[in-house]
């Protein structure tokens, strides 16, 4: 047994637990932790510009990584506040984090102390625990429980507050003997997994819905297993994406009303039974309830019971891990498979590779200012089966979605529910930390680019190297699409003249200008925040751009960001039902900011 501070017994417990990176701002009601973990050593720390900025470069850590959990940490008072919409959006998404805040003496927390608030009760609702520790021999059990919590059921994240004289006072701790609690995941049985599979036997057209648990559990290689041995179509969801390679013959492409396929959808509205494993029924993959469920029958696997009959109920449901129930799903299905008694799918399975060949939408345009659907054509042809892709929010993560490809699981990386704007860049940087040397390429929209734009320079002061791609069209492009339902157009246009635009002498002459009305000036921004950056206006330059954005990212070791100037009104496919995705066509309407429908059909 060793005498030590609070503080110090908690430094060593991540240490225990797995855990090797924090993102933060230190700050003086969590100096004492900081100083524990300088003498610990054994956790890396990342310095922050903002702490929102520190929750959501953990949430990019733990989602790029199997098993390791990000840390964020904070002072009191507003670095506590800042980091509820990472809590948010890690809770939302199943992702487990663990902040870690200061706070004000025990005795000062009811007399309006200095940057004294009550986290745990605002961080309630979006964490699966939170908490003002006020006894410090209670530390080291609240932070077993925090680890046991994250990892256990569905994941999701955890707040710990350490009053700052509890971080100081002396307590009894022995790291010698400590253990992990176990970690509890509820495991489909046999007879369950029986049934599930005799229903979707006796359908013609089944699917698997693989949803993001498939990707939390690590289990995507038995989702491909499953799939191949029953000869069964796979649908990913968002949060899903790249459980399946999107190149497999049993990819049948994602279904929803904004980040979908066309064959997707129509593949959906042809089946006749849907085997959902680890998935949400998410709104925005569903639609409208009638449409979705119309003449399919629904079998349901997840690992928190609250979400089973959640949206809507099921025909048959089995709470279960996904690894765990795959492992059963996959046992019973080879034994099948050997004994000839699974059906034969051929016909399904090409019907569904015919919407596939067919049903695309049209990428290649020439025209200046670029269409969207250029330039992840583009992206297509420079970056690699091996990239790490992150996004947020908005048209270009939308037409991300609909038009790029994905062909690992963890390489899709998006913020699924909750969707904050500014995501994108510290996220982009925790994917970086965690799985340094490889490829990651980030996707914003202006607007998503500029609310958390600091945080560039964390990339650059420890070197973090990725590629920004920025399409800019200096419009809320989303927000402007569905104010038409309104018939406005209105505060969602962040064009200008910038009166430096012509004066920048400096650049490299190869840059180029930002046109008329179109404002911010991201390059000098970037520059001066200590990244590279590029700017294209013409389609025919982005790849050789992209790939000059890689160079440079490898040679400097920071983030890379390459401007696309947009022609500034385009609709995206989307819609209200699976049946009813506007597939917009080419209008001749006069005005150069006239609203453009750009999206036209092969």
């Amino acid at each position: 047994m060793a005498r030590m501070r609070a503080a110090e017994a908690a430094a060593k417990i991540l240490e225990l637990e797995g855990a090797t990176q924090a993102f933060g701002v230190p700050g003086a009601a969590i100096n004492p932790f900081y100083a524990a973990l300088r003498a610990h050593g054994g956790i890396g720390h990342v310095l922050a510009r903002h702490v929102e900025g520190a929750s959501h470069m953990a949430e990019g850590y733990t989602r790029a990584t199997a098993g390791n959990i990000g840390i964020c940490i904070g002072t009191s008072g507003p670095a506590g506040t800042d980091m509820i919409t990472g809590l948010y959006s890690a809770m939302a998404d199943s992702i487990p984090i663990l902040a870690i805040t200061g706070q004000a003496p025990v005795a000062r927390l009811h007399k309006e102390d200095f940057q004294a608030v009550d986290i745990a009760s605002i961080a309630k609702p979006v964490t699966k625990m939170a908490v003002t520790v006020l006894e410090p021999a209670q530390v080291p059990g609240v932070f077993a429980q925090a680890f046991h919590l994250m990892r256990s059921g569905r994941p999701g994240p955890v707040l710990i507050d350490l009053p700052i004289d509890v971080q100081l006072a002396e307590i009894d701790f022995d790291p010698d003997t400590y253990e992990p609690l176990p970690v509890y995941r509820p495991a489909a049985t046999r007879a369950q997994a029986e049934k599930a599979l005799d229903m979707l036997q006796a359908a013609e057209r089944p699917l698997i819905v693989s949803g993001g648990g498939v990707i939390n559990a690590d289990a995507s290689d038995k989702l491909v297993e499953l799939a191949e041995l029953l000869d069964v179509p796979v649908i990913p969801t968002l949060m899903g994406w790249g459980t399946i390679p999107d190149d497999h013959r049993l990819a049948a492409g994602m279904v929803g009303l904004q980040t979908a396929h066309r064959y997707g959808n129509a593949t959906m509205l042809a089946s006749d039974f849907v085997l959902g494993i680890g998935n949400r029924w998410a709104n925005r993959h569903t639609g409208g309830l009638d449409v979705y469920r119309a003449g399919r029958t629904f079998v349901h696997v997840d690992i928190d019971p609250t979400q089973i009959g959640r949206v809507f109920a099921p025909d048959y449901s089995i709470v279960s891990d996904a690894g765990a129930a795959l492992d059963q799903l996959v046992e019973i299905a080879r034994e099948r498979r050997s004994a000839g008694t699974l059906p034969n799918r051929e016909a399904w399975v090409e019907s569904c590779a015919e919407r596939k060949r067919t049903m695309q939408r049209r990428t290649h345009f020439d025209e200046i200012p670029v269409k969207p659907q250029r330039v992840y054509e583009e992206m297509n042809k420079v970056f690699s089966r091996d990239t790490r892709y992150v996004s947020t929010i908005g048209l270009s993560q939308i037409a991300g979605g609909q038009f790029l490809h994905v062909f690992k699981p963890r390489h899709w990386i998006n913020c699924g529910q909750a969707g904050p704007l500014g995501w994108t860049i510290p996220a982009a940087l925790g994917v970086v930390k965690a799985e340094p040397g490889t490829d990651v390429v980030a996707l914003s929209g202006d607007y998503d680019f500029q609310f958390m734009i600091e945080e560039l320079a964390v990339g650059a002061q420890f070197n973090l190297p990725y590629v920004h791609v920025v399409v800019n069209n200096s419009y809320l492009g989303l927000i402007r699409q569905a104010q038409r339902a309104f018939d406005m157009d209105f505060h969602v246009q962040l064009g200008f003249d910038n009166i430096n635009a012509d004066v920048s002498e400096a650049h490299d002459a190869a840059i180029a200008e930002v046109p008329k009305g179109y404002g911010v000036d991201h390059v000098k921004v970037a520059e001066g925040l200590g990244c590279k950056a590029l700017r294209v206006t013409d389609p025919e330059l982005i790849a050789e751009t992209l790939g000059k954005a890689q160079s440079l990212a490898r040679e400097h070791k920071v983030p890379v960001v390459v401007e696309i100037i947009l022609e500034k009104v385009t609709n995206i496919a989307m819609g209200t039902e699976l049946d009813n995705v506007a597939e917009f066509e080419e209008l001749a309407l006069a005005g150069a900011d006239a609203p453009t429908a750009l999206l036209l059909l092969d």
